[in-house]
């Protein structure tokens, strides 16, 4: 992976921090959301196509709110803002997909967490939920003596190492009927050199990071044991979900 150089990191920002470091639902006794495992890479197309079931469940009121962590073979998503220029090199399939932000990666060794939350529930506040966000995750890599940061003019989760910083997690949402979809990749032990088909989420200026590549050498199940921590701290209690996705 290249280094880029930079000034000093900007100070971690407090504006977005102070928005929310619980996420919790309104009503006392409120179900769990449900949990939920995919051992096998996902392929994307099925993903979203089960994310898009689930969030017309949820705001119908037949299903539970549901956090679904899956890996998905190698490839590039292009959000919303996406910019063509920002794909150097198609070497993996491209999915425009309707989640806010740029082109990302996902592939093995990246652990991908579907947040389908219903918001009307919590907060209707987009800003406060991509905080809360970042909350989790900032907390989840604390548990690998990590520390990691927001950024307020960027979304996302960062690192920051001498000369540099870099991401190591990335946030993209989408919202229907309040009920949330999409949500955070976070970057475990992928092959990093395949973020260089891209312009990660728009930044040229940082590159990226892993868990393995700041040497936390963890596995996908010891990483969904402390996101499910740290996410019960954020979001409330969980279960494990009635059905695979």
């Amino acid at each position: 992976m290249t280094a880029h150089s930079s000034p000093s990191p900007a100070a971690p920002s407090p504006a977005r921090a102070a928005l929310a470091t619980h996420f919790l639902p309104h009503l006392a006794g409120a179900a769990p959301v449900e949990w939920s495992v995919s051992d096998a890479p996902v392929p994307y197309p099925q993903a979203i196509a089960a994310m898009e079931a689930r969030v017309a469940a949820i705001a119908a009121g037949t299903a539970p709110e549901l956090v679904w962590l899956l890996e998905h073979p190698a490839l590039y998503t292009a959000g919303t803002s996406a910019r063509r220029e920002d794909l150097i090199d198609a070497r993996f399939p491209v999915f425009e997909t309707g989640r806010g932000g740029q082109f990302t990666y996902h592939g093995p060794g990246q652990r991908v967490a579907y947040v389908m939350l219903n918001l009307k529930q919590r907060s209707p506040d987009l800003r406060q939920y991509v905080s809360a966000l970042e909350t989790w995750l900032i907390a989840s890599l604390s548990a690998f003596n990590i520390r990691a940061e927001r950024r307020e003019d960027r979304v996302g989760v960062w690192v920051a190492r001498p000369g540099r910083e870099e991401k190591i997690a990335a946030i993209g949402i989408r919202v229907r009927q309040w009920v949330s979809f999409h949500g955070i990749s976070l970057n475990v032990s992928p092959d990093l050199t395949h973020f260089g088909g891209i312009v990660p989420c728009g930044v040229r200026e940082h590159g990226v990071t892993s868990l393995e590549d700041l040497g936390h050498l963890a596995s996908l199940p010891e990483v969904d044991s402390v996101l499910r921590i740290a996410f019960e701290e954020v979001f409330g209690a969980t279960q494990a979900a009635a059905a695979p996705v």
